[in-house]
């Protein structure tokens, strides 16, 4: 399973265009599950993709392509990216409206852990593999963290703004499913069961799904 990774974009910048440039993880802030990203942890992972284009996804997911990240480059602050939304289609010009008015509002990478070092706090990660950085939603404004894409892990009023805004349900709608499923996600998730995370994203998914077609 993918890990996710969450950060602002009060310091991106986006054109006209649809041309976006800014940080998708930054170094030495750790986050809610203790984890904290070293200075080239990513340079492997980059060297591998040899300038090659990566997908620019909305919420990590894989349907919901909205353009190309052509550039990643590590710095002192972090993983500096650049890329290009595809503004020829409807999701990529409705991402840059959202992205442009501030309902869109942070950068997050999906990615695997493949070398970390235990500190007295937790995990400092010094070598990832990077499959794509999506444009979400609900970021925690100037540090990374585990993304609440993790539906599992999110509290009650998260997932209900996840079922309004991401999956296009009415609150009562959302309500009534949070009420039926809810407490048995939680208690599996609290018993240590693997599968929820991904059994949650997978519900979410198939929602928005539904709710487009």
């Amino acid at each position: 399973m993918l890990e996710h990774k969450a950060i602002g974009l009060a310091d991106a910048t986006i054109t006209d265009e649809g041309i976006i440039t800014g940080y998708a993880s930054l170094f030495g802030q750790r986050d809610d599950g203790g984890d904290t990203v070293v200075r080239g942890a990513f340079t492997k992972t980059l060297a591998i993709r040899a300038g090659r284009p990566m997908p620019m996804l909305r919420e990590h997911e894989p349907r919901d392509v909205i353009g190309v990240w052509t550039d990643y480059t590590e710095d002192d602050r972090g993983l500096r990216v650049k890329g290009q939304l595809a503004l020829d289609v409807q999701d990529g010009r409705e991402a840059h409206g959202l992205i442009k008015m501030g309902a869109l509002d942070g950068l997050s990478i999906g990615y695997k852990t493949l070398r970390f070092e235990r500190d007295g706090e937790g995990r400092r990660l010094t070598e990832v593999r990077l499959f794509e950085t999506s444009i979400v939603t609900f970021p925690m404004l100037g540090t990374a963290r585990i993304d609440s894409v993790k539906a599992a892990e999110m509290t009650a009023n998260e997932i209900e703004e996840r079922l309004t805004r991401g999956a296009g349900l009415s609150r009562t709608v959302a309500r009534a499913l949070m009420r039926s499923g809810l407490p048995a996600i939680q208690a599996k998730r609290d018993a240590g069961d693997g599968a929820v995370n991904r059994m949650a994203h997978a519900v979410l998914s198939d929602l928005k799904a539904i709710n487009r077609s």
